[in-house]
């Protein structure tokens, strides 16, 4: 049964943080906001919380889009091969947003993700994921939270997600109504950036 946290964005509740940290670093798997829509996460270096995203997902791990979710750039040489200036600009400019950035992996990448060529990489501007984060003291790995009637593709209301999701994950995080519009996907492991999804960031100036 997963629990329901209310955690106000305007000022997170140190206590109810650390409630969900501490799920985190034990393996749990966590339904938290961003400035997007919902996402689903887990601690990147807990394989078996990674294995059960997987499953959830009906994919084998190594094939699973996910996105590493970031507090800020500072620790984006971790899991990213060295970047060109013109890259780091775009990154500055537009992050934290509502971008996913599909970057080269390097060979620090954690052992499950050590056969990705590519790492897409995402620094929501939230301020409960920035702290969930900033806590942790390493990446959360995520994936969109996606509904199955075709005309809301992405649920909003936080106590729908934790009536439809209880069984499958530990917490789910009421952080206010969600946003229905996924990130926008943008290759930047080429000479020239490639949008692979238009979402709810602005392509304009990568056009």
């Amino acid at each position: 049964m997963a629990e329901l946290i209310r955690i106000y964005e305007e000022n997170p509740n140190p206590k109810e943080i650390k409630r969900v940290v501490d799920v985190l670093r034990n393996g749990g798997l966590v339904i938290y906001p961003t400035d997007t829509v919902y996402g689903l996460g887990c601690d990147i270096t807990n394989s078996k919380a990674l294995q059960r995203i997987a499953r959830i997902k009906g994919v084998k791990l190594e094939k699973a889009n996910l996105s590493f979710i970031c507090a800020d750039l500072s620790n984006l040489s971790d899991y990213v091969r060295q970047i060109d200036t013109p890259t780091f600009k775009i990154l500055k400019r537009t992050l934290p947003g509502p971008y996913t950035f599909i970057l080269p992996g390097n060979n620090n990448l954690p052992k499950d993700f050590k056969k990705k060529k590519t790492v897409g990489i995402r620094v929501p501007d939230n301020a409960i994921a920035k702290i969930l984060v900033e806590q942790l003291g390493n990446p959360i790995v995520s994936t969109s939270i996606r509904d199955d009637d075709e005309l809301i593709e992405y649920t909003t209301d936080p106590e729908l997600i934790h009536e439809k999701w209880d069984n499958l994950v530990d917490i789910v995080i009421d952080g206010g109504y969600g946003d229905n519009v996924a990130s926008t996907v943008i290759d930047l492991s080429g000479a020239e950036p490639v949008i692979l999804r238009e979402g709810k960031g602005d392509i304009d100036e990568f056009l």
